[in-house]
């Protein structure tokens, strides 16, 4: 799970194509930010057991909110409490996207947990601007299918589906809120400000789960786990959009359930069946003919200061 096909295009309009690196460059960041988030998400299912699923979840938003505070500083900047109110919903749709993600990789496998999901930022594309796309539905559609496996009786874990969907559901509203806090506030000063709010919010939804099982060691750990994702993962994608399209970008978020696949299968050794491999490949086929069907067309300057 990561920001994706969610950072603003219009921070990667803000800055010109040739910035240091090139596309090159982006396409490394881009992969190395998929990466870490499946990554993380495969570590931190070990310690479900010890901290819950929902204080794990808590506890690395915490850690990403309090570095990246620090980091940014975004008490400098000078942001209207218009856009300090877009900032604190952005929060609210990221600590909801971790949140369930790890609840529904509790119940899944990473890579149907991951495929599922991204039927959010999947969804924001089909039904946007531009017409042609119904092929691409009907694709995803037969992924989540095979995903599931409804005809097997019990098929796949539906109280993890829901949470995967949830948290689709959430990935959607980051895509589009992320879209108006960058269209609004330049840099990182809006993820500076969202990101403490998800930290907030994951505390006190995982306060209960931590209570007590809390110690130095799962506190380090979990400080690594965040430093990959949200933290390196996200800031990764923001500088990777200032160097390639938003077309190319999202394209190559589309590989991101077929990333977790991999870090499934060698992190957890979850192999998955012929069906739920083929239902990846599908969503991943959709998401790419979707993303290259159509995409937002970048505004006439800059984001204001």
């Amino acid at each position: 799970m990561t920001a994706s096909t969610t950072t603003p295009p219009s921070a990667a309009s803000a800055a010109p194509a040739a910035s240091t690196g090139g596309p090159s460059a982006g396409l490394a960041m881009a992969v190395v930010a998929m990466s870490a988030v499946q990554l993380s998400s495969a570590l931190a299912v070990p310690l479900f057991d010890r901290l819950g699923a929902l204080g794990t979840a808590g506890l690395r938003l915490a850690w990403a909110g309090l570095l990246l505070f620090a980091a940014v500083r975004p008490w400098r900047g000078r942001l209207a409490r218009r856009d300090l109110g877009w900032c604190a919903a952005l929060g609210l749709a990221t600590a909801g996207m971790m949140v369930f993600f790890m609840l529904a990789i509790a119940h899944l496998p990473l890579g149907t947990a991951s495929a599922l999901e991204f039927l959010g930022p999947l969804a924001v594309s089909l039904f946007g601007p531009g017409r042609g796309r119904w092929a691409w539905t009907v694709l995803a559609a037969g992924g989540v299918l095979l995903l599931t496996e409804p005809w097997h009786g019990g098929g796949a874990d539906l109280v993890g589906v829901a949470y995967a969907l949830a948290a689709a559901c959430c990935w959607a509203a980051y895509i589009l809120l992320t879209q108006r806090v960058g269209d609004r506030v330049t840099g990182l000063g809006g993820l500076a400000v969202s990101m403490p709010v998800a930290g907030v919010v994951g505390l006190l939804v995982g306060a209960p789960s931590l209570w007590g099982a809390l110690d130095w060691t799962a506190l380090l750990v979990v400080l690594g786990l965040a430093l990959l994702s949200p933290l390196l993962a996200f800031t990764l994608e923001f500088l990777a959009l200032r160097r390639l399209t938003v077309s190319s970008f999202g394209t190559l978020m589309c590989l991101e359930p077929a990333v977790a696949v991999l870090a499934g299968l060698v992190v957890l050794g979850q192999t998955p069946g012929l069906a739920p491999a083929v239902g990846v490949a599908l969503v991943v086929a959709a998401g790419v003919g979707a993303t290259r069907a159509g995409a937002r067309p970048a505004p006439d300057g800059p984001p204001p200061a």
